[in-house]
């Protein structure tokens, strides 16, 4: 598992934004704090990704994965898409998206890939386990059809206090997401923890430990902003938060350096560089003996 310092580089633009990808401060810092805080609360289990694109949030959640526990991530790569409309959806927003790039980069940061299927995010449920999910993070298809079957998917695999996380949830790009996942909130028991500006995290158990968590950790971090919204009575946690800046480099101011003038060699007055460029030597050499006697 990574240290907190390996995390930092991780999270720097010559690192972890060197992967093509859309995933912002405040969802970096989230992912990094939630997964931290469970396993520090000796939650485990396993960790799963639907839709990875180029490995950029799978990076991050490998550095959390412990020794008993199986990261798994999941995304259509080259395979055809399920139906059209999905067909047309990845053709205009993921045409650079290959199991080979996704690989390259995630092995630029670990030694060891997680276990990646490919295929539609529906087939998730046929490599995990029900209930046996800590935290699931649900990037995949915009379409209201197939992000109303992962919520179904992630309610069905996560554990009792599990997290799962959903991005696009109010991208106007995509309202389906924003359909799908309010109707969870509304119609199918998922009860929201926080929301950041893309992604909505929370949980078929008690949400109430982690608020709380969250806003203890937020309201002392100084690059941290939580505020409570409540929706249908339920509290629900709006956070922004900002990288941390790596370490400013070190450097010895120079010394000033001071240009010596020769007593002998006095710098050239107009006169002198004129007589210089434009006179023969020897008429040039006379001015400057007269100049130098006047001295």
């Amino acid at each position: 598992m990574a240290t907190a310092q390996d995390l930092l580089k991780a999270q720097t633009p010559t690192d972890l934004d060197s992967i093509k990808g859309w995933f912002f401060s405040s969802d970096r810092r989230m992912f990094a704090w939630l997964l931290q805080h469970q396993t520090d609360q000796g939650e485990r289990g396993e960790l799963v990704e639907l839709g990875c694109y180029l490995g950029k949030s799978a990076v991050l959640i490998g550095d959390f994965v412990g020794a008993d526990e199986t990261f798994t991530v999941l995304d259509l790569f080259e395979s055809a898409a399920p139906d059209a409309e999905n067909t047309r959806e990845m053709s205009l927003s993921y045409s650079t998206l290959a199991e080979d790039a996704f690989k390259d980069n995630y092995r630029k940061f670990h030694a060891d890939l997680p276990e990646v299927v490919k295929g539609p995010s529906s087939e998730i449920v046929d490599h995990v386990k029900p209930g046996s999910c800590r935290f699931i993070h649900v990037d995949a298809s915009h379409l209201y059809e197939h992000v109303a079957i992962d919520v179904d998917s992630a309610r069905s695999l996560l554990s009792e206090n599990g997290v799962v996380a959903f991005d696009d949830y109010r991208s106007e790009h995509c309202p389906g997401v924003a359909a799908a996942v309010w109707e969870a909130v509304f119609a199918k028991g998922l009860k929201p923890i926080c929301v950041t500006e893309s992604k909505l995290y929370g949980t078929w158990g008690d949400p109430e430990p982690l608020r709380e968590a969250i806003q203890a950790w937020l309201t002392k971090d100084p690059l941290g902003f939580v505020e409570t919204h409540y929706i249908a009575d339920q509290p629900v946690l709006r956070t922004k938060i900002q990288l941390p800046r790596p370490p400013a480099a070190k450097s010895t101011p120079k010394p000033a350096v001071v240009a010596a003038v020769s007593p002998t060699h006095p710098p050239r007055t107009g006169v002198r560089k004129m007589a210089k460029d434009w006179l023969p030597d020897s008429v040039h050499r006379a001015i400057s003996d007269q100049l130098q006697k006047r001295r």
